[in-house]
């Protein structure tokens, strides 16, 4: 069998990706598809658990996995660190699963280097205008915060091109649907198919 996929999904913060991607996960068809949890030393929120969001760590613990080089890859965002456990990701996949990475372009430029056989998705609002709006109205931030997630989120734009699709989350069902075609057509490709329907496909060319 092929190894599983290792799909790259990033977006400015208020642009619904986790939405989607908790949306894509309830769908039967996608069963074998797993999201990365990240290690992070940002403080727990309510209504977070530990090792389901993410896994809270302290920063010298955090930091002591970077030196062992135990994260395939991590970023310092908004005066806290998130990382990728690298055993992790290499057993999910040589488990056939495939694995979503829900990270910034940092890391996505770090595992781009590290594992050529990506695919990587970025999400976008429709607008300016409604990005700053869900931004501005997300009911967890102060000003000073809103104001670097707007600058921050500007910043992730920026790197759109780097990626290998583009998803407009203008309509959620119109956004999810683009989501879900691009997993579906990646196992559609040749490889794949030749693997899951190799007795098949042998019954037709005996001759």
């Amino acid at each position: 069998m092929t190894q599983g996929i290792l799909y790259i999904i990033s977006a400015p913060s208020g642009t619904g990706k986790s939405s989607l991607i908790n949306s894509l996960l309830k769908n039967y068809i996608f069963n074998n598809i797993k999201v990365s949890i990240s290690y992070t030393t940002r403080t727990i929120r309510s209504g977070e658990k530990n090792g389901k969001h993410y896994f809270f760590i302290s920063k010298s613990k955090f930091l002591k996995k970077i030196k062992n080089n135990d994260f395939l890859e991590y970023a310092y965002i908004f005066e806290n660190y998130y990382g990728t456990s690298k055993i992790m990701i290499e057993k999910l996949l040589n488990n056939y699963t495939d694995v979503i990475l829900n990270i910034d372009w940092q890391g996505a430029l770090q595992i781009r280097k590290k594992i050529l056989k990506t695919r990587s998705i970025f999400i976008l609002p429709p607008s300016k205008t409604q990005l700053f709006h869900r931004l501005k109205t997300r009911g967890q931030d102060n000003k000073e915060t809103i104001k670097k997630r707007i600058s921050y989120a500007i910043n992730e734009i920026e790197h759109f091109n780097e990626y290998d699709y583009l998803i407009i989350n203008d309509d959620f069902n119109t956004a999810l649907n683009d989501l879900q075609s691009i997993i579906r057509s990646e196992h559609l490709k040749l490889k794949y198919q030749i693997k899951k329907t190799n007795i098949l496909i042998n019954n037709f060319l005996k001759k």
